[in-house]
């Protein structure tokens, strides 16, 4: 049987609706969701420290223009990226970057194929051009193994990616980490290829603003 991450945080999300019997759905649901947010909430803390930290040192970017300088990062980074697998998603005013796990990182690893470095650094080479962003590096896996194994490989390949980045010079300030496990799935672990695609990391690339 699978041990169950972060057994507190979901002990208390259970707790807190009421439970007195073992879990349904439902309050699984809850228990993962409590155990997301806390991720989620301290991957957010840290990159808005490092929102403010880059901030002080390169300056933001005026409201009105933070469309035209994301919308020119988002045109070079499909320039560069295109024909590599890595997926390129505007959200608002944002941009992520979905990295497939096949392509990204050999099976139980946390080391970056060969082939990949290329990837990353043209992904560095627009960076590097957009300094008035920051960026968020979310680990995921798919539900194969133990929930903590799959968190600590999480955490493992986002900050792998992190530290290659680092050296195409990436500023370390501006890039936060973060192991989401096996908790948000693009899509339900129900076969190999559906497994696949939720085995990935997602780099997010927000804007500096005043």
């Amino acid at each position: 049987m699978k041990k169950v991450f972060a057994v507190g945080l979901i002990t208390a999300s259970l707790i807190a609706g009421g439970c007195a019997t073992s879990p349904n759905n439902t309050q699984k649901g809850a228990g993962i969701g409590a155990v997301v947010g806390a991720l989620l909430g301290k991957a957010t803390g840290d990159n808005d420290k490092s929102r403010y930290a880059w901030g002080a040192v390169v300056g933001a970017i005026a409201g009105g223009a933070i469309g035209n300088y994301m919308d020119r990062q988002e045109e070079e980074m499909r320039e560069q990226l295109a024909d590599t697998g890595v997926q390129v998603v505007r959200e608002g005013d944002n941009l992520r970057l979905i990295m497939p796990g096949d392509i990204t990182f050999a099976t139980n690893s946390a080391s970056i194929s060969p082939n990949f470095n290329p990837v990353l650094q043209d992904v560095a080479t627009v960076v590097n051009q957009y300094e008035k962003t920051v960026l968020l590096i979310e680990g995921h896996t798919d539900d194969t193994g133990a929930e903590s194994y799959n968190q600590t490989l999480s955490e493992r390949r986002a900050q792998s990616v992190k530290n290659l980045l680092t050296t195409f010079n990436v500023n370390p300030t501006r890039v936060t980490t973060v192991g989401l496990g096996e908790y948000q799935p693009k899509v339900p672990n129900t076969s190999a290829e559906n497994r696949q695609i939720n085995r990935r990391v997602e780099l997010k690339i927000q804007p500096l603003s005043e």
